[in-house]
C-alpha cells in the first residue's frame, strides 16, 4: 500500500477563507508551475488571483494541492490546479476535483471549463469526465511548448443550489460553508 493511500483519510479539501491557507495555495503554485515547469512569477501570479476563489488540500496540516475558480455568466473555470508531486495520485486529485464540482454546481453553475496541455487533457478527460470544447482552436502561450486544450464538463446544479430566491443568511455566510450559521448571525428564540 502506498503512502498516500494510507494517509486518505487526512486529506481534506476547503475553501480559502485565510491568509495563511492563501499563502498555502501560492506555495503550491509556485513549487510546481515555477520550480518545476520554469512558468515566470508574472504568469504564475496574474491579477486574476484577487477576482478567484481558492481551493486548498491539505494531507494533515501540510498544503499537499491547490486549484482556482473563476466566476462567468454562465459557465466557471477551474484553473492553476496544481499539486506536490507526492501527491499526484488520481485519488487524491479526484476528491480534489469533485470538491470542486460540487462547489461550482451548489452556487447554481452547471458548466466548468479548463485548459490543459496535451498529456493533461487526456488526465481530466479519462479520470474527471471533461470533454473537448467544441469549435475551439489549441491555444499557445509565450514559453510553452504544446498548446492548451480547453475542456468542458456540464454539471447539475442541487436542489438547495444558491440563487436570489435563497435565504437571505446564507448569502451573508462565508463562501463554502453556505449551511453553517454565522457567529454574527442573531438566532430567533
Amino acid at each position: 500500500m502506498s503512502r498516500i493511500h494510507q494517509h486518505d483519510n487526512l486529506v481534506r479539501v476547503e475553501v480559502v477563507t485565510t491568509a495563511e491557507q492563501l499563502l498555502h495555495a501560492h506555495a503550491i503554485r509556485a513549487i510546481c508551475f515555477m520550480e518545476e515547469h520554469g512558468v515566470s512569477a508574472r504568469q504564475t501570479y496574474d491579477g486574476n488571483d484577487y477576482q478567484a476563489t481558492h481551493i486548498i488540500v491539505y494531507a494533515g496540516d501540510e498544503p499537499i494541492g491547490t486549484a482556482r475558480i473563476r466566476w462567468f455568466k454562465d459557465f466557471a473555470k477551474m484553473e492553476r490546479t496544481s499539486f506536490r508531486k507526492a501527491w499526484r495520485d488520481p485519488r487524491v486529485i479526484k476528491r480534489c476535483a469533485e470538491f470542486i464540482f460540487e462547489h461550482i454546481s451548489r452556487k447554481g453553475y452547471d458548466c466548468v471549463i479548463t485548459h490543459a496541455k496535451p498529456v493533461y487533457a487526456r488526465l481530466w478527460q479519462r479520470m474527471l469526465g471533461f470533454t473537448p470544447a467544441p469549435g475551439k482552436e489549441p491555444l499557445y502561450f509565450e514559453g510553452h511548448d504544446e498548446p492548451y486544450i480547453e475542456l468542458v464538463k456540464h454539471l447539475t446544479p442541487p436542489d438547495n443550489a444558491i440563487t436570489s430566491a435563497s435565504d437571505a443568511a446564507v448569502l451573508f455566510r462565508i463562501e463554502g460553508y453556505w449551511d453553517i450559521h454565522s457567529e454574527f448571525e442573531a438566532v430567533e428564540s
